[in-house]
């Protein structure tokens, strides 16, 4: 997979990624704290404009909270400020969906409903690209964005996803992830003035072998493996098919996080990039959390599932061969999904995505 066949990978659109993804909210929202610290350690009592960018931003709802917030405390120091906001992600993003979300014209409410002298900017551009001008950003941010890789550096053979992959197949992942680290980094380091900050919310390994769907119970993404291969055993998609549906997604340790920015032979430190805080942190499964109150496994299952759409089925679907009707890809993804809801309905205690994230700050000096 090229980057161009990674552009074709999408979130669920029309605001349905946020609605689906109510986790993601809330890793965000337990990171307010931490982006309030961050800005009042800034120098802006001054400053008549603030630029500050949500980076790899979906349909920009997971964020309305936060960028809120952020305002609200840019303004207790400085009430007459103006705020620029940049929206980026990949050119074939839901645009028209991101503007209704942030206009106000979507699920939620958004915070120029409150807020004067607030100016959204979209721009189609990834962070695997130099997206403001030199020494123009304030204030950068990014969520559960940067673990998508710039290319899928091999198919792995006996697995969909790095967590699972082993030896060379392993080693190539690991090179592509620091590769992609490095990279984004040093475009942020370009476009940061002195004494600008960034915020990364970023899906992570912690010390305890713990990630994304893999904190109890099942592991989320050798159950999404186990139903591939059984649908190649049964002859419902080939092995070459199989083998295609690889994840371009890497998980980095909070030692891989901070390595080029402790090392002072790195280019990301020599372009002024200085770590000044990372913790991993678990956020709930919204969805597994509320089960334990209702206990409707049916409701659960229907939750639970569209989640994990959100995010993957682009891939499983672009992993099948195009020289299929149309109706019989579907099928295949339909029944894929079907049969991952079936086993959650059948055991749901031991089903939930719990999220898995490294919190970091970063300041250029």
């Amino acid at each position: 997979m090229n980057s161009k066949e990674l552009q074709n990978i999408t979130m669920s659109t029309g605001g349905a990624y946020s609605l689906a993804t109510r986790g993601a909210q809330d890793v965000i929202n337990a990171a307010i704290p931490m982006v309030e610290e961050a800005l009042l350690k800034m120098d802006l009592e001054e400053k008549r404009n603030f630029s500050f960018a949500d980076m790899g931003c979906a349909d920009g709802g997971t964020s309305l909270q936060m960028i809120s917030q952020l305002i609200t405390t840019l303004r207790s120091n400085n009430p007459n400020i103006e705020v620029k906001v940049h929206y980026t992600d990949q050119p074939n993003n839901d645009y028209n969906g991101l503007i209704q979300t942030v206009l106000g014209l979507g699920h939620f409410p958004s915070y120029l409903e409150t807020h004067k002298r607030v100016y959204p900017l979209f721009s189609a551009n990834t962070f695997y690209n130099q997206i403001l001008p030199d020494s123009s950003l304030d204030f950068g941010f990014s969520a559960t964005a940067m673990h998508w890789l710039s290319k899928k550096p091999c198919n792995l053979s006996n697995h969909v996803h790095m967590v699972g992959a082993e030896g060379e197949e392993y080693l190539c992942f690991s090179e592509q992830g620091k590769k992609d680290w490095e990279t984004i980094l040093l475009h942020r380091a370009r476009e940061l003035r002195s004494g600008g900050q960034l915020v990364f919310l970023n899906f992570c390994r912690d010390k305890k072998g713990k990630y994304l769907g893999n904190t109890t119970g099942v592991n989320m993404f050798f159950n999404f493996a186990q139903i591939w291969q059984d649908f190649m055993e049964q002859g419902l998609i080939r092995e070459d098919e199989y083998q295609k549906m690889t994840l371009p997604q890497y998980y980095n340790t909070v030692e891989e996080f901070s390595a080029p920015l402790k090392n002072v032979e790195n280019p990301v430190y020599q372009a002024g990039l200085r770590l000044k805080q990372i913790e991993t942190h678990i956020t709930a499964c919204p969805f597994a959390e509320a089960f334990k109150e209702h206990r409707d496994t049916k409701r659960f299952a229907k939750e639970y599932i569209p989640t994990i759409r959100s995010w993957n089925e682009s891939i499983f679907f672009g992993a099948l061969d195009p020289q299929r009707p149309l109706e019989e890809r579907q099928q295949i993804i339909h029944d894929y999904y079907q049969t991952y809801q079936n086993q959650v309905m059948a055991s749901p205690e031991i089903h939930r995505m719990d999220y898995v994230h490294a919190f970091t700050v970063i300041e250029k000096i």
